[in-house]
């Protein structure tokens, strides 16, 4: 199927992020031509590029000859030279979710938003839809595990996707299905700093979900309590209250694993499901994609060996095992970036390792947001047992006067936190991590930007 008729080449602008990488590749695989840049090498441009792309390091108005189509990242300057340049030459300029949307055109489409949860849960919903033998098409926001990759072109009828509402270009997608896993305080500087603007946002993005299509959301989220009735569609909710359609019941957490119960109230039934992962707001993410599963009809029998078979997500709770000296380390990678993500991943590891200390690296992402919640920010860090503190990865913002990982780590002293300390540069983390390697039995980088980076730094010192 020719989607876009005359659009030959297609020229992504921040190709290296999660999300553009994923639908670049799908575009790929259905024959477009495809290029695109971004700032930093990685080995997923590498791959890219074996999978047919054209990939420039460095932004310059010359990377976009020949291209029909212009696709941007929110991450993206105004005053990038390829926009100026496509913008000069006519040429069409379109954000990454337009693009998604357009896709999703001829499928069956699932989309999932939501301030948390949203990688986790269609993850979930597309591992489950393959063991079902559906064949979907996926794009994601993170690596799955199991595959080590963020998009496929499937063969089947569903493409499940993530809704990202940062950018507010999540209004251009108009899924059949919606899943809404939660309303939360963050990427209000794209909403003017005003709560209620995004809220509407998210009242637009389910709206666009036709008459015959439904929602699947959060029963217990008070924010979506607040739009549910101003939104015109078939609402389908999941979670702890009685009230809910598909209602969690008996959570059992051991040593990263999770049983619990969901009781189907449609059908008066009750089902026994089982997740290798620790915390409660993945059982959260796990019911969301189970709801959709049961609703499309999808056998018992897949649900349950799709959630209890699914790995997990690349930067979610990832797992790694390093030996510092002869010191066994569990080192656990988290893209979570706002408080109450960090706290979800406190409560996860402790959950799990009940008995074991750990270190977090956290590196807090924009400086809007860190000024926005700082006071949760200071509350949540002071959970930590030990804490190393990066300075704020700016997203191309501008330093807000005042607002600093310094600031951060002062005020989570002030509250008693006997082990925290700031570090000007990525450098000397090593360094610190093998003088304080006797103080912690688990090792945790959070965080959006580069603390990525340190991960893998980590890594490959200290290999098993």
């Amino acid at each position: 199927m020719n989607l876009f008729k005359k659009v030959k080449k297609i020229h992504f602008v921040g190709i290296g992020g999660a999300g553009m990488i994923g639908i670049a590749r799908l575009l790929l695989k259905q024959g477009y031509k495809v290029s695109g840049s971004d700032i930093v090498e990685s080995n997923d441009l590498k791959k890219l590029r074996m999978d047919g792309a054209k990939v420039f390091i460095g932004h310059t108005k010359k990377n976009i000859k020949g291209a029909n189509l212009i696709v941007f990242s929110s991450a993206i300057d105004k005053k990038n030279p390829e926009l100026i340049e496509a913008k000069e030459k006519l040429i069409t300029i379109i954000p990454r979710a337009e693009m998604l949307g357009s896709i999703m055109i001829g499928y069956e489409g699932i989309a999932v938003a939501g301030s948390h949860g949203k990688t986790t849960t269609t993850s979930m919903i597309a591992k489950i839809l393959s063991v079902a033998k559906l064949s979907p098409t996926y794009v994601v926001g993170g690596k799955i595990l199991s595959t080590d990759e963020n998009s496929d072109l499937g063969e089947g009828k569903y493409l499940v996707a993530e809704a990202d509402e940062s950018d507010g270009t999540f209004v251009h997608i108009q899924p059949d299905v919606a899943v809404l896993t939660n309303i939360d305080d963050d990427h209000l500087v794209h909403y003017n700093n005003i709560f209620e603007n995004l809220l509407d946002s998210f009242v637009t993005f389910l709206e666009n979900v036709p008459f015959y299509g439904y929602l699947m959301i959060n029963g217990d989220d008070k924010n979506i309590k607040k739009i549910s009735k101003k939104i015109h569609r078939t609402q389908i909710t999941f979670g702890e209250s009685k009230n809910c359609d598909y209602q969690i019941k008996n959570i059992a957490s051991y040593r990263g694993k999770q049983n619990f119960e969901i009781f189907d109230k449609k059908n008066q039934k009750m089902h026994k499901f089982k997740i290798n992962l620790p915390g409660k707001h993945n059982v959260f993410n796990a019911t969301a994609s189970i709801g959709v599963a049961m609703e499309e009809g999808v056998p018992i029998g897949f649900i349950k060996k799709g959630i209890s078979s699914f790995s997990g997500v690349g930067r979610r709770y990832e797992k790694h095992e390093i030996k510092i000296d002869s010191k066994t380390v569990t080192l656990i990678d988290d893209y979570g970036h706002h408080p109450l993500e960090i706290e979800s991943n406190i409560k996860a590891y402790k959950e799990e390792y009940p008995k074991k200390k750990a270190c977090m690296i956290f590196q807090p992402h924009r400086f809007s947001r860190t000024a926005q919640l700082f006071d949760d920010f200071v509350r949540v860090l002071n959970k930590t047992d030990s804490l190393i503190l990066l300075d704020i990865y700016p997203a191309s913002e501008k330093p807000i006067r005042g607002i600093h990982s310094r600031t951060i780590a002062e005020s989570v002293k002030q509250m008693g936190h006997k082990d925290v300390t700031y570090l000007k540069s990525h450098d000397e983390v090593i360094d610190l991590i093998d003088y304080k390697k006797d103080s912690f039995d688990i090792l945790v980088t959070q965080g959006a930007g580069s603390v990525s980076k340190v991960c893998e730094s980590i890594k490959d010192k200290w290999k098993r």
